[in-house]
């Protein structure tokens, strides 16, 4: 009997590991049993058959378009043929779909034969789990491109977050994928890193909530979450990428690691993915406190962790802290990394022979392949009725953006669109405002959808390598979509100048359609890419936060025409626009908002749409000497006078404003002692005083009065998004749990502390208007993984909002 023939018949019993009756964990030791050394290892390598193309070649003295950092390098290497890889086993296949441009059905039929050479050419005959990218969507031709993940923080609705995730592993699980590569949970330290645009913003909670929401969402389609970066990836020194992080290990455990152990914990997330940074010295993927002690032992993961791209052999080419890619490949399995993707450098053969050689424990192998072949039979994977072709069943069929799909991009770009100020130019329909009979549509924004989307979008991230297929989706521009919103305007289009560079001949131009115009509409900000193509994306870190190029030139010279700008920046990070705002007419902040992005942004515009975004992230007053996020200790977060540098923002975190207005009152402490393990209610009412129906984000933080260790002035610990009719009021309720407020201590243990801990209530970090305090009583507490990890929230009697039923249990 062959591997390959998975069908049972009355004469031919299934093998221990085939048959679904048996226990998980049984059938994994039964195959582990039959493996040789060599088959285990096989196990834990990859193949990426899309990184063996080297066309389209770039230009003479153009950098290369990789997708991954070093791609060109490796590719150019060489790696081994399909058949010799596969020829002792696969754990992974990379990026089927993601790697050039194929029709669903193209893809399909390549994964039918990438599959089908790696169960006929191995004598097991075990397939390989398909993994891709999902940042913003499946990274795949012609797939629906949602916002980037720092425009989901800005909704605050984990709620949403979740459907979109589900929809985006519906389609990959369509396809025959097993594995997406996302949710990127770093916690944004400085606005001028690259990746900015792929995070959830800077708060630990907010990151945690959308995350866990993002798992929750993707694992219900059967496709397994990986979480990335583990950890510290986003602190770099001068937010260089790859940098080297000087954190040290109590700013790790309280800001960069708790999103990554909720979204374990209340998503379930299958997967973990390592940072390339190293942290204090030492690299993540060789970092067995991280990987194992806090990962496996603290908090009881079980899944896998893949390495990133090509981190395995970095360990021997970057940090230097291994003299070849064999050594960094023990290093790395010893540290707790499972599989090594997308190629196999680190984990060949090479660690049989370290096993046979006595340097390496063979129980090493064995406990990486057992996590592997779980998932692999939690997948169907060795199922008797499995095939190649049956997991791709209907692929002709599927819609990668259908207008379901397409529905919740828009959704999710309406509510993601902060308005920063209103100020005199907007509703453009306003209330009492004549409609504009000219409107001049300016900025290297204004007619390009690329930027509404980030660099793991398919149109940002593989289609500049095949400049004649366009953007393989309908995405309409600001400029298009004003015209439908405004059909009784004249609307004359400028480009004023590139995101980048510094020409300016088109200047004058753009000049003129201001000066004609009734207002002024500018889109300003970024165009992601990967490794320097781009002003926003990884490896497109900022040396300041200035408007990239001459656009704010641009901006002051449209101001000076003396017609209202109208100022939309549409962008990846923050950037400081305290002169821009003071020229403003209005001021619009849309954080990459994908393909629905010109109709969302246009709607907010025209006040169609209810401004509902808010800030995950500050906006800045000026390009430097700021501090990277509201996250500050005392010292951080006010000059005292010891400093000429102000670190105040010009917009603050949780802000966004609408054609509305809010006031929230009447702070409601259920106790003002309770003990260092009881919990207490915050309630608040929340009214909507102005004259249309809109929603606020009412957000709870604490402030730790006095500590052991210097703690946030103010540190959001609850949020919940409340609509709300003219006039029409609620009761928002937090329940609040004293591990709320756990820290880590001197010793690098978590504590919860006695004394006082104020409660702050409000609309953002600056907007707290609410106060009250709660004294914690009896002991000092220790803390680990058992803790409360949210906050649940009661909005009006009996009803509950974020944090959910199970969520105060955890």
């Amino acid at each position: 009997m062959t591997a390959l023939d998975r069908t049972p018949s009355a004469d031919r019993a299934l093998r221990p590991w085939q048959d679904p009756a048996r226990p998980v964990a049984d059938r994994v030791e039964a195959l582990l049993a039959e493996m040789t050394l060599e088959e285990k290892v096989g196990q834990l390598g990859s193949r990426w058959i899309g990184n063996d193309m080297q066309e389209p070649e770039p230009e003479p003295g153009a950098e290369p378009l990789n997708v991954a950092p070093m791609q060109d390098v490796f590719a150019a290497s060489g790696t081994v043929p399909l058949e010799e890889a596969v020829r002792h086993g696969l754990g992974h296949l990379t990026r089927v779909y993601g790697s050039a441009p194929v029709t669903p059905a193209e893809g399909a039929a390549e994964l039918v034969r990438l599959q089908r050479a790696v169960v006929e050419r191995s004598r097991l005959g075990i397939p390989a789990i398909v993994h891709e990218e999902c940042l913003t969507g499946f990274t795949a031709y012609g797939a629906t491109v949602y916002p980037a993940a720092i425009a989901w923080a800005a909704t605050f609705d984990p709620e949403l977050v979740e459907r979109m995730a589900a929809a985006i592993g519906r389609d990959m699980r369509a396809l025959g994928v097993h594995q997406g590569l996302s949710p990127v949970l770093d916690v944004v330290r400085d606005y001028r890193w690259g990746r900015v645009e792929e995070t959830m913003g800077e708060d630990p909670h907010l990151v945690a909530m959308l995350g866990s929401a993002y798992v929750r969402g993707l694992e219900s389609a059967g496709i397994i979450a990986t979480l990335k970066h583990f950890a510290g990836y986003s602190a770099s020194r001068a937010a260089r990428n790859h940098g080297p992080v000087p954190m040290g290990r109590r700013e790790l455990m309280d800001m960069i690691l708790p999103p990554f152990e909720t979204a374990i914990a209340l998503g379930g997330a299958r997967s973990v993915m390592n940072s390339y940074s190293d942290v204090d010295g030492v690299p993540a993927a060789a970092d067995p406190w991280l990987l194992t002690e806090v990962l496996r032992e603290e908090w009881g993961f079980g899944g896998t962790v893949v390495s990133d791209y090509w981190a395995v052999p970095f360990l021997a080419t970057m940090h230097r802290v291994a003299a070849d890619p064999a050594e960094a490949g023990a290093q790395a399995l010893s540290a707790g990394i499972d599989v090594e993707l997308p190629d196999t450098l680190g984990y060949g053969q090479q660690l049989a022979e370290r096993v046979r050689r006595g340097e390496l424990p063979e129980s090493l192998i064995d406990r990486a392949v057992r996590r592997l072949l779980t998932q692999k039979v939690e997948q169907g994977l060795l199922d008797p009725g499995w095939s190649p072709e049956g997991s791709v069943t209907g692929a002709e069929a599927v819609d990668l953006d259908s207008p379901a799909n397409r529905a919740l991009a828009r959704e999710l770009a309406e509510r993601s669109v902060i308005l920063l100020d209103a100020g005199t130019a907007l509703p453009l329909l306003g209330e009492g405002r004549a409609a504009p009979g000219r409107v001049a549509v300016v900025g290297p924004g204004a007619h390009d959808p690329r930027t509404f989307m980030g660099c793991y979008a398919f149109p940002n991230h593989v289609l500049p390598r095949h400049p004649g297929l366009g953007l393989g989706i309908a995405a309409p521009s600001v400029l298009d979509a004003l015209r439908e919103e405004l059909p009784e305007a004249e609307i004359r289009y400028e480009k004023g100048c590139q995101v980048r560079g510094d020409d300016r001949s088109g200047f004058a131009a753009a000049l003129a359609a201001a000066r004609d115009a009734d207002v002024c509409v500018a889109v300003v900000g970024d165009l992601a890419g990967l490794f320097g193509q781009g002003t926003s994306g990884e490896g497109c870190d900022a040396e300041d936060l200035r408007l990239p190029g001459v656009q704010a030139d641009l901006l002051a010279e449209l101001a000076a025409t003396g017609t209202p700008v109208v100022v939309v920046v549409v962008s990846g990070r923050p950037y400081a626009l305290g002169e821009v705002h003071e020229r403003a007419a209005a001021l619009v902040q849309a954080f990459m908002p994908g393909e629905e992005g010109g109709a969302a942004i246009a709607g907010v515009l025209s006040g169609r749409v209810q401004p509902a975004g808010r800030l995950p992230v500050q906006i800045p007053r000026t390009p430097g000497g700021q501090p990277g996020t509201y996250l500050q200790p005392p010292l951080g977060a006010d000059s005292h006078g010891i400093s000429n540098l102000d670190p105040s923002p010009l917009f603050a975190f949780g802000y966004g404003s609408s054609y509305t207005s809010f006031e929230v009152g009447d702070l409601e402490l259920s106790d003002t002692e309770v003990p260092t393990d009881g919990e207490f209610t915050a309630s608040v009412t929340v009214r909507n005083t102005g004259g249309r129906a809109g929603e606020e984000v009412v957000q709870l933080y604490l402030h730790d009065v006095l500590a052991q260790v210097t703690r946030p002035v103010r540190q959001l610990t609850g949020f919940a998004r409340v609509r709300l009719e003219p006039g029409e009021s609620t009761r928002v309720r937090f329940l609040v749990h004293a591990d709320r407020t756990a820290f880590t201590g001197r010793d690098l243990r978590r504590i919860i502390e006695p004394g006082d801990v104020e409660v702050l209530v409000g609309t953002s970090a600056a907007d707290l208007p609410c106060r009250g305090v709660v004294r914690l009583t009896g002991p000092l507490r220790h803390v680990g993984h058992e803790r409360r990890l949210v906050t649940p929230v009661e909005i009006g009697p009996g009803a509950r909002s974020q944090g959910g039923a199970d969520a105060g249990e955890s």
